[in-house]
This record gives structure tokens, sequence and C-alpha cells, in this order.
């Protein structure tokens, strides 16, 4: 009997030990593994939360408990911030865990950091004074302070291809040794005198530039009398003979799609019809937020038209946007300034109601129109808006676009209309995908000498830039 009173006390006194040691003190920082305390946040606060178990695999919550608030929004900001982690809203009690996302803020925040940034200047002197202060650091965020040299040798072109109203032809530019930016060049059928010529970078959208809407808008503007050229990002389309897709998420992309479209412009300048006084640029998404870029680096363009892309809460979710710390230049810019460094050139603003451009007729264009006042040239800058739409490059986008550019660049807009005097594409041949390839169909005709990885790319532009 004694020995079983023995048993039950030393038992107790285990069981009081493991109590003690599981309670939650300093000693162990509260510690909790993020999937408690995600579950204990669904209970407490009735909601439901997506993730994945990659996602909170390994991960622990210092001082868990410590963390919870009355509502939901703040106790979940607390618990995810420390760790690199947010949640997205999407709908009523209904979250889903993602990484933090460095390019995308609050609203509000947006707002509140455009403010700050445009009360450094009030009026023409001292926003000039500032934009001379930011360009040049933008050059040398993007490292290219000086230029690498350019490259001697001439395009590669292959034979053109005639449609109705308009040609095509493939061109690889090589910008650096052994590295090609590659595209394709739209131009009207009969060409009288100096004509404009619009680059037109691609988005982040499957297929690239061998995409039907993007084949349309660049065949129409040469039916309309002006030169499209259409090119690939980096690591991205025929890019892809050179890289692997995964490069494009590397923050040279951004340098080198910059150095690509500057090359791109000499070549295009080199051109005996091209008119330097009219040269313009417009892309949608990604590749809008390089029109913008470009148009504040170059001032060789003169009119700029980003699509889907610009808004002060979103600073481009791509590295090939955001990679390089341009956002960083001068106290810290972000692409509304950007796009205002455009001014008093004519620039065209779309923006839609499902992505991080729906809220640009409140804040972000009433900024652009008073930056444009300073020139006197409010006029100039417009902004089109589609709140019924999404993130695309469709028709309701491509219109706007094509009638701007008739109305700055002084092209004859019935040149693309029916009887009916609506804008018609139909004339348009959408071209298959390697058509529109200019090293052939398997990359044979990719020159022996052409980079061949990112590892090799960053060698090259190391040493380009050490010249």
């Amino acid at each position: 009997m004694k020995q079983h009173k023995v048993y039950v006390l030393l038992i107790c006194l285990l069981l009081n030990a493991v109590g003690l040691h599981a309670q939650q003190t300093t000693d162990g920082q509260y510690k909790k593994t993020l999937k408690e305390v995600l579950d204990e946040i669904q209970t407490k606060y009735h909601v439901t939360i997506k993730y994945s178990p990659a996602m909170v695999s390994g991960k622990w919550v210092n001082y868990a408990e410590w963390r919870f608030r009355p509502d939901v929004d703040t106790t979940l900001a607390n618990v995810l911030t420390p760790l690199d982690l947010k949640v997205n809203k999407e709908g009523l009690g209904k979250y889903k865990l993602k990484e933090y996302e460095y390019y995308r803020w609050a609203v509000i925040d947006g707002w509140k950091e455009l403010d700050r940034i445009a009360s450094q200047y009030h009026d023409k002197a001292s926003w000039e004074m500032r934009k001379a202060e930011l360009k040049p650091e933008l050059y040398k965020a993007l490292e290219l302070s000086p230029l690498p040299a350019k490259p001697v040798s001439k395009p590669i072109i292959t034979p053109k291809r005639v449609f109705d109203g308009y040609t095509v032809e493939n061109i690889a530019i090589e910008i650096l040794p052994g590295l090609y930016i590659n595209g394709s060049l739209y131009k009207p059928l009969k060409i009288n005198g100096k004509i404009p010529v619009i680059l037109s970078p691609d988005g982040h959208w499957e297929h690239q530039r061998y995409r039907a809407d993007c084949q349309l808008r660049c065949a129409t503007l040469a039916r309309m009398g002006a030169m499209a050229y259409s090119y690939d990002l980096f690591a991205w389309g025929e890019s892809l003979l050179q890289f692997k897709e995964e490069d494009h998420r590397r923050s040279l992309a951004q340098t080198i799609q910059t150095l690509g479209a500057i090359r791109i412009l000499d070549y295009m300048l080199s051109l005996k019809e091209t008119d330097p006084a009219r040269v313009g640029i417009s892309g949608g998404s990604g590749g809008g937020s390089h029109t913008v870029l470009m148009t504040a680096l170059d001032d060789r363009i003169k009119l700029s038209a980003p699509v889907v892309c610009v808004s002060s809460y979103f600073y481009g979710g791509c590295p090939c946007e955001s990679g390089m710390p341009i956002h960083q230049c001068d106290g810290g810019t972000d692409n509304v300034e950007l796009a205002a460094m455009a001014a008093p050139r004519p620039q065209l603003l779309i923006s839609d109601g499902q992505d991080w451009t729906a809220q640009m007729p409140e804040h972000d264009f009433p900024y652009l129109k008073k930056m444009y006042r300073y020139y006197n040239a409010q006029n100039l800058v417009e902004n089109v808006h589609i709140p019924t739409e999404g993130h695309d490059f469709g028709p309701s986008k491509r219109f706007p676009l094509y009638e701007f550019i008739a109305k700055n660049f002084h092209l004859n807009i019935n040149a693309i209309k029916d009887k009916n005097g609506k804008i018609d594409e139909s004339e348009v041949a959408i071209e298959k995908e390697p058509d529109m390839y200019v090293f052939g169909n398997h990359g044979e005709k990719l020159p022996a000498g052409a980079i061949k990885g990112f590892d090799q790319l960053q060698k090259v532009f190391t040493a380009s830039i050490k010249q």
C-alpha cells in the first residue's frame, strides 16, 4: 500500500513538473507554431484562413498570446508582419495567407507617400530641380551610369512579310556582347516622308508578344501610318533561347530591359523614315511600368501611354519593374512621380476597376494634372478609366490609345475606321508564333557567340560597365 502511495505521489509530481514546463512564460518567449496561432485566430474570430502546409512549416510566433487584439485584422498583422507574411481579404471573414509583398501598399499609405513626395515642390522651377536630381540617380540605381558601350554589330533582320496596309519584319539587336533583344517591326505598306515610331514593350501576359491583342495593336498603328516596334521583356519570349524563365525574376532584368529599349531607340532613330519629333511608347502591365521608366529616363520619347499599371500604392510586382532600387532614389519616389517626369509631353494613362489602378481618378490623376499645370499643359495628360473591366489590353484600352496617338502625332484615325465610323481591326492578320521568331523555329539561327545563361550575362554586364 505504501509503495502504491509513493507511485501516486511520483506521478503527481511528474505531471506537475510537465505542466510547469508546458506553461507559456518569457523563458520560452511565449512561443507557438504559426499553425497553432492561425488555428486559434480562426476559432476566436470565426474566420477562415487559407494556406498551404509549406507556408507555415517550421515557422514559429514569439510572444504569440501577446499579439492578440480585439479585432482580427490587427491580430493578423501583429502575428504575420514579423514573419514577412500577410493576408489578402477575399470576402467577409475569408482570408488567404501570402508572402509579404513589398511592392503592394494599402491605398491610404500609397496616397500619403505620394503627398509626402509632392510636398518637395510647388511650381515648375522647384519641380525641374527635383527632376534634375532624380534622373541621374535613376541611371545610377540601374547601374547604367555611364551606359555600356554599344556593340558595333548590325541588327539581324528577317525577310519582310506583306499584309493589308502594313508589313512586318522580325529584328534582333545586340545590346551587349552576345546579348540580343528581339522584336517585330510593323511598318505602313506605303511610307511618304518621315513618320512616327511607337515602342510597344510586352507585358506579363501569356504568349508574350505573339498574342493576338499585341499583334492587333501594332499592326493597327502601322495601318494608321506609324511604325510600331513590339519587343520581348528579358527572359521572356524569344529571349528564352538564352535564359531560363526564372531569370526574368532577377533584379538585373530591369536594367537589361531598360538598356534594350535605349538600343531600340538608337536603331529606330537611325532609320531615314523616322520622325524624331514623334517617338512614343506604350505598354501594358509590366510593359506599362517599363513605359513610365523609359519616358522618365529618355527625352527622345515624346509621348507615352502606360496601360493598367500606374499607381501610388503599387510599385510593380516583378523584379523587372522594381528589382533595382529606383524607388529609393533621391529620398524616395514612386511610379506616379516617375510618370509626372513625362510632363509636358503628351501622356495617356489607362486604368481599370479590378487591379491596383482602380483609384486612379481619385488621387493619382489629380496629382498628374497638377504637375502638367505647372507647364500650362494640363490638356496633354489624359486618363481613360474603365471601372467595370480588369487587367488586360483589350479593345476598350487599345481604341483610346489609337485616338490619343492620332490626335497628338497627327495621324489619320479614319484609316482604321469602318463605314460607320467605328474602329475596325478586322483587316489585321494574326500570325502564328514561329512566324515572329528571329532565330528560327528551334533557335538554330542564334549566333554562335550568344550568351547562354544568367551567370554569363552577369560577367559580360560587369565587364561592360567597368570599361
